[in-house]
């Protein structure tokens, strides 16, 4: 049984019946949220080892006095199907209670994973700020019981960047593809292969998380990347050239994968209609025998696009190089890679100068 069939019917055989003679008519809303493959629908048989078992968090309106529904979670039973309960985290830093029915507040849910709450408004700081991989596992869990919109009404919120917002993180994406792809047949040319084929593997996942950017969909830690991708339709054409990218033994052939998945990149990126289209096909970089993808613009074309008074103040501010590229950190999971950073939320909120902004003020950014 999957993590989302087990916490399903332990709401609807075990929570719903203990609560509702309590709650009556008070609204609320309750859903498997937080951390964990099984909050994806990514678990599997060996997922049960640890952090394992049914969850549901019940959402409660401000003004609703928690304390007699805190009274009748007290009567469940330890266990359910097998699975206790009641049972610890592995992970110090994700902020959630597990196992036991947690009780909270719309606005203390989000305010616990984001630091801020959607429906008081989502600054772009707070956009910015917000790992891909924590939206995700706010807007993909499963919700059983929301009639009044306590819930899905912030989730709706999260569902998708403003189309400014879009741009300047697709820009940065396709920016980073940009200040590395040279260095493939630089490196491989040179007669570092091992050198070479570190740099394909980090362009084969920042092609892979453009896919997600260009498919609106946040994409997951690394963990589950390869197992979501496979979901995008862009995945259809781009996987055969990713695995020829990572398998092939000559730095030409990985370089013309990685050009031929930056094109199919690039034409989907000029169909979102965002930007002006560009060409999307690959060139020589220089006098060198080395090709790349039309990378640098896009990244133009996006940013020229940008209306946002806020935002074409960043970019203004971020400033450019030698050869006028913008230089663009973007998202916080574009510009850090730290573990401990993404699942932090203070740190993440701190963040902010990183990233070219102020920082956050604990509400809305």
């Amino acid at each position: 049984m999957s993590g989302r069939e087990l916490s399903q019917r332990f709401y609807a055989e075990v929570v719903r019946p203990t609560i509702d003679p309590v709650l009556g008519d008070t609204p609320y809303a309750a859903a498997m949220l937080g951390d964990g493959s099984d909050v994806l629908g990514y678990d599997d048989d060996v997922s049960p080892d640890h952090d394992f078992g049914p969850r549901v968090q019940l959402i409660l309106a401000e003004q609703t006095d928690p304390d007699p529904l805190q009274q009748a979670l007290a009567r469940l039973p330890t266990s359910y199907a097998g699975y206790p309960i009641f049972f610890g985290s592995t992970s110090t830093s994700n902020g959630w209670s597990e196992g036991v029915p947690s009780i909270c507040t719309p606005e203390g849910l989000f305010r616990s994973r984001l630091g801020f709450d959607p429906a008081a408004g989502i600054g772009l700081a707070d956009w910015l700020t917000a790992p891909t991989q924590i939206l995700a596992t706010l807007t993909s869990g499963p919700i059983f019981h929301d009639p009044t919109g306590l819930l899905s009404t912030r989730r709706a919120a999260l569902r998708w960047y403003p189309d400014d917002v879009w741009r300047y993180v697709l820009a940065a994406a396709w920016l980073r593809i940009d200040q590395e792809e040279p260095f493939v047949g630089r490196t491989g040319g040179s007669g570092d292969d091992l050198g070479s084929r570190v740099i394909t593997a980090r362009i084969v996942r920042d092609q892979m998380k453009l896919a997600f950017l260009v498919e609106r969909r946040w994409a997951p830690y690394s963990k589950w990347l390869g197992r979501a991708f496979t979901e995008l339709k862009l995945a259809v054409r781009m996987t055969p050239l990713l695995q020829t990218a990572l398998t092939s033994d000559d730095w030409r052939d990985r370089q013309g994968a990685l050009c031929a998945a930056a094109t199919v990149l690039a034409e989907a990126t000029n169909q979102l209609d965002l930007a002006e289209p560009v060409d999307p096909d690959p060139g020589q970089f220089f006098d060198r025998d080395i090709r790349v993808s039309a990378a640098a613009r896009l990244v133009v074309a996006l940013v020229d696009s940008l209306t946002d008074p806020v935002l074409r103040r960043l970019v203004d501010s971020l400033g450019g190089r030698l050869d006028a590229m913008h230089r663009l950190p973007g998202g916080l999971d574009q510009a850090i890679d730290s573990v401990d950073v993404l699942t932090n939320l203070a740190l993440r909120r701190a963040a902010g100068p990183t990233l070219g902004l102020p920082p956050c003020d604990g509400r809305t950014g």
